[in-house]
């Protein structure tokens, strides 16, 4: 089965925003925000399947100079994770996604709900992701068929 999704996993302690792009549009979009607990794998696998998902995009996040912070290398930690589902998982840059999405939802007057900023985030650098990435990605995976 071919695949037609990218999904972007902007990894919480507490919740995890997902991001949802078409592969033909290359337009992301939020989709859900999942809990951090036990049910996540299942819940993750249904999305992978029903959304035909072929490839991870897990947000990178670092401080205000770029450097790797503990938020960093809990996030790569949690990529190696998402590597059990059987796609490829990329890293992306996530600086500043939470707090435009804080600021898109409150000039929007949809409020500051936590679950709609984390999977706003993730929409935003799925989006950069897409933008700047996933044609070598797509290319690169189509090339070796």
């Amino acid at each position: 089965m071919q695949y037609r999704s990218v999904l972007a996993l902007d990894m919480g302690q507490a919740r995890i925003g997902i991001a949802k792009a078409d592969t033909q549009t290359k337009l992301a979009f939020p989709l859900t925000t999942l809990t951090n607990d036990d049910s996540f794998d299942t819940q993750l696998q249904s999305i992978i399947d029903h959304e035909r998902v072929g490839i991870l995009v897990v947000g990178l996040p670092r401080g205000l100079e770029g450097q790797e912070t503990a938020q960093t290398k809990q996030a790569r930690q949690f990529a190696k994770k998402v590597e059990k589902f059987g796609l490829p998982v990329h890293l992306q840059d996530e600086a500043a996604t939470s707090l435009k999405a804080e600021a898109t939802l409150k000039v929007s007057k949809k409020g500051d709900e936590k679950g709609a900023i984390d999977a706003l985030s993730a929409a935003y650098f799925l989006q950069d992701f897409m933008d700047s990435t996933c044609d070598k990605v797509t290319k690169n995976k189509d090339d070796q068929k």
